[in-house]
């Protein structure tokens, strides 16, 4: 309420105020245009140039007479605009104490500037909210994606300690892996954490790309070729500034996406200019994504059907931190099917370097 008598009070006053100096000065110059004229005139001897107190009287009731109008103009304003401002000053309050549900209403939207406020309002509140739920949700799916690693690791290691299992080889790898898969799931969020805030470090430089993606095709072609798949290359000679180490993290991701889950046969990656553009392609022969899930599958802890090649099984993250390293780039991904009926996967790097 003390907003609210407040600025009626500084609405009241200045539009008084206004009114009065707008009376003054029009009564004033009307009587200097005349006196000036009738100065001039050859009737002049014969005119009173000088205020009479019936001339302020005058003045007087025509001042009165503004100043009850301007009151009640300026009070039917400051209504309009007030009941949004409250509305909006409630609901900010409302935020404040932990209630994001708490939106404000416009009001008369003839006052644009006032609708506008409560509109962009609403929607930082909303955003608010969005945020909330999603944190709520990332909460809960990290710590369901921690479970279960851990709990591996604590019953080998209490298995080993109560005499149940015997620490050889075997029992400390498969302890290895797990650790492993820890330390992906942390560096996963930790990628996608510092892109989504604009902090993801990148060293970029004209790189050129068909050297890095023959160098790390060389590593992974031998596993490839041993559960039946085949490598296969299509890359052109372009020199590309981007973050070398970044772009090898996003191609290892789609490939092993594609050998997860993609059935037997060949992984094509292909590298080109198109309208100026740098695209880097990865495909497979199937069966692509399900449809239900081709929208969102740059979303963190999407995961496919036992049907599609969506990262079913993995920790959720692959193709997130993949969005999140192109766009920190300045680029774009994007899924389609591809011509075989699986899954293809497009990036767009900007303007190879000259």
């Amino acid at each position: 309420m003390m907003l609210k008598r407040g600025l009626s009070r500084q609405i009241l006053l200045a539009m008084s105020f206004m009114t009065v100096a707008a009376g003054v000065l029009v009564f004033f110059g009307t009587y200097l245009a005349f006196t000036i004229l009738f100065y001039f005139s050859p009737w002049s001897d014969e005119t009173d140039s000088w205020l009479t107190a019936f001339d302020f009287m005058v003045l007087s009731g025509l001042i009165l007479v503004a100043l009850v109008v301007a009151a009640f103009t300026s009070i039917r304003l400051a209504r309009r605009i007030l009941a949004p401002l409250e509305s909006l000053a409630i609901s900010a309050r409302r935020i404040k104490d932990g209630d994001l549900s708490a939106r404000a209403n416009p009001g008369d939207h003839s006052l644009g500037e006032t609708a506008l406020l409560v509109e962009d309002f609403n929607a930082m509140a909303q955003r608010l909210q969005d945020m909330a739920a999603d944190m709520t949700l990332w909460n809960a799916t990290i710590a369901h994606e921690l479970r279960t690693p851990l709990t591996i690791l604590k019953g080998r290691l209490q298995g080993m300690i109560d005499g149940l299992f015997e620490p050889d080889e075997r029992s400390l790898n498969a302890l290895v892996l797990q650790v492993d898969s820890l330390a992906r799931l942390v560096e996963d969020l930790r990628t996608v954490t510092l892109a989504d805030s604009g902090h993801l470090d990148l060293r970029i430089e004209p790189v050129r790309l068909k050297d890095e993606i023959e160098r790390l095709a060389r590593v992974i072609e031998p596993e490839l070729q041993a559960e039946g798949f085949e490598l296969r290359l299509r890359l052109a000679d372009i020199h590309v500034p981007v973050d070398a180490m970044r772009i090898r993290q996003v191609l290892l991701a789609l490939i092993t996406n594609a050998r997860r889950y993609a059935r037997r046969g060949v992984i094509e990656v292909s590298l080109k200019v198109e309208r100026d553009m740098t695209i880097l392609q990865v495909a497979d022969e199937g069966p692509g994504l399900d449809s239900d899930l081709a929208s969102s599958a740059f979303e963190p802890f999407r995961r496919g059907s036992q049907s599609g090649s969506l990262e079913k099984g993995g920790n959720g993250l692959g193709l997130s931190v993949v969005r999140a390293i192109v766009e920190a780039h300045g680029g774009k991904v994007r899924y389609a099917p591809s011509a075989k009926g699986g899954a293809l996967f497009e990036i767009s790097l900007g303007k190879p370097a000259a």
